[in-house]
């Protein structure tokens, strides 16, 4: 497994060894001990899979206390898949580090608890996989705003479909700094 660090402290792109001839491919997805090896030495406790139409646009969302780190993948289709570092220690507070996640270039995402996360589907439709190393927890889910001018994400989408909670989303400068990460 070939593994890329991003310039943001934390996240990493694993690009795991595809096994392919006339009949397809194998790839593992998922081998605690081989992630381990390759820094990713995490539990991970549900996994969640989610379909999507093109020009959808889920995210950013983090939550705290209780924060999650998130491997994720593409099984069907292409995403733009975004993090934002929301660490009020580290020096890279406020940035954001986006990858092209698909089906051809099998690529896996890791992004760290302490970041918000988002996709925007670029093909007709998509299906993305991720492995969360803690539960779900609503009450604690917030919403970074997908076009903040501060963050300054650069979305390969003009209008993206959103949820009435991604719409939604909160400004960087109005997130609670209690609800931000250490």
């Amino acid at each position: 497994m070939n593994v890329l660090r991003c310039e943001l402290e934390g996240l990493l792109i694993l690009e795991p060894k595809v096994f392919g001839d006339a009949r397809g491919f194998f790839l593992e997805t998922w081998n605690q001990r081989r992630y381990a090896e390759a820094g990713l030495g995490v539990p991970f406790v549900q996994d969640n899979l989610s379909f999507s139409r093109r020009g959808t646009l889920r995210g950013l969302h983090f939550q705290n206390p209780s924060p999650q780190g998130k491997l994720v993948s593409v099984l069907t289709g292409e995403v733009f898949d975004v993090a934002v570092d929301l660490r009020r220690s580290s020096p890279t507070f406020g940035r954001w580090h986006g990858t092209t996640l698909s089906e051809e270039n099998r690529r896996q995402f890791y992004v760290p608890p302490g970041f918000a996360h988002g996709f925007v589907v670029v093909s007709e439709t998509a299906l993305f996989h991720y492995k969360c190393t803690e539960f779900y927890s609503p009450q604690e889910e917030l919403t970074l705003r997908w076009d903040d001018p501060q963050v300054g994400i650069r979305w390969p989408v003009e209008n993206p479909v959103l949820s009435a909670k991604d719409a939604d989303g909160r400004l960087l400068r109005d997130l609670p700094p209690e609800r931000l990460f250490a």
